[in-house]
């Protein structure tokens, strides 16, 4: 549970783009409901027929589309397609240079610090059950941070889980805290200037994420860091949440910030130069692009697509090691492929 609702099942969409010349890309979307996998699944069979027969050059097909399909809404779930197309294409051409994709994205970095995202959810009850739960995640890695989800029904609530979860783990663990959007702009400024000591290394997403003014008005009045951009859509929305001074810390989802193409536009933005830049979900190909990017910040770690992977991420001393293996790091499991598949 989130302060924005339950998330009881993480339906994937994946994607497999073949060539004429024995190379296929691989990818997959997270559409959090199993009843958005229809949908999907229609608007990948549109963009199919659209991409036949076209070069997989990601830096053609993703511009081209783009403005053909310019008249339609791409910020939904047709943007969310092209960007899984983006991933998979740029999974071909590291394949096609038999390099990994953080090589062909010119990386330098050998390994990235990440945090332990697959739990501390909000749930009613003893909050000492949720700082013991802290420590199980943390001992999956070796983690030295970990993310906590706040937005309880009252301030207390949240404030007794984050000085459970701080006490339990100590001052040397990082503690992310996440709002997920779920409180108004005088809530939001009430409980995050009340959790000013407390010791958080972040607070993201306290209010909308598209009210960049109210996000900049927290950001001025808050002494601890806030973090956001995971549903930024485009390089173009994060430019406007620069300009507003939205955050002190962005993260980015590579299947809303239009794939690998619109990472690559918005990190190299003269403007963001000094923001730290973090990860939302997709651990897997988010790794070979964060090192490419001069201000990387955290990886987020999340195993939720871990059972359909044939070598899913792995964190060792807090620590994810930068893929050398040739493509994006996806290749199936087809036996848990064929298990999970839903007709």
């Amino acid at each position: 549970m989130t302060a924005s609702g339950a998330i009881s099942e993480l339906p994937l969409v994946l994607l497999d783009v073949e060539t004429n010349v024995g190379l296929t890309g691989h990818a997959y979307l997270f559409v959090f409901l199993k009843g958005m996998l229809k949908p999907t699944i229609g608007c990948v069979a549109a963009v199919e027929e659209l991409v036949k027969g076209m070069s997989a050059d990601p830096e053609q097909v993703d511009p081209i589309l783009r403005r053909r399909l310019e008249l339609l809404d791409i910020h939904g779930i047709l943007g969310q397609v092209l960007a899984g197309l983006d991933m998979a294409l740029w999974d071909i051409r590291a394949k096609s240079e038999d390099l990994s994709l953080a090589a062909v994205l010119g990386g330098t970095r050998d390994y990235l610090k990440s945090y332990n995202s697959c739990g501390l959810w909000v749930e009613k009850g003893d909050p000492e059950k949720v700082a013991d739960q802290a420590l199980e995640l943390l001992a999956e890695g070796d983690f030295s941070a970990v993310k906590l989800r706040l937005g309880y029904d009252s301030f207390e609530e949240d404030l007794a889980v984050v000085r459970a979860v701080k006490r339990s783990c100590g001052d040397a663990v990082d503690v992310m805290s996440d709002f997920n959007q779920g409180l108004d702009q005088k809530e939001a400024l009430s409980r995050c200037q009340a959790l000013d000591g407390e010791g958080l290394y972040w607070i993201e997403e306290p209010v909308r994420y598209d009210d960049y003014h109210g996000s900049s008005a927290l950001a001025a009045a808050v002494k601890t860091p806030i973090q956001t951009g995971e549903n930024l859509l485009n390089p173009l929305e994060f430019q406007k949440a620069l300009k507003a001074n939205a955050a002190d810390y962005y993260m980015f989802d590579v299947q809303r910030i239009a794939g690998v193409t619109g990472w690559l536009a918005a990190v190299t933005l003269p403007e963001a130069a000094s923001i730290p830049v973090s990860t939302h979900l997709f651990p897997e190909i988010s790794i070979h692009f964060m090192a490419a990017t001069e201000n990387a910040h955290w990886l987020e770690y999340v195993d939720w697509a871990s059972p359909v992977i044939r070598e899913p991420t792995t964190v060792s001393g807090g620590k994810v090691q930068v893929p050398t293996t040739v493509g994006n790091g996806i290749a199936w499991n087809d036996e848990a492929v064929a298990r999970y598949r839903v007709e």
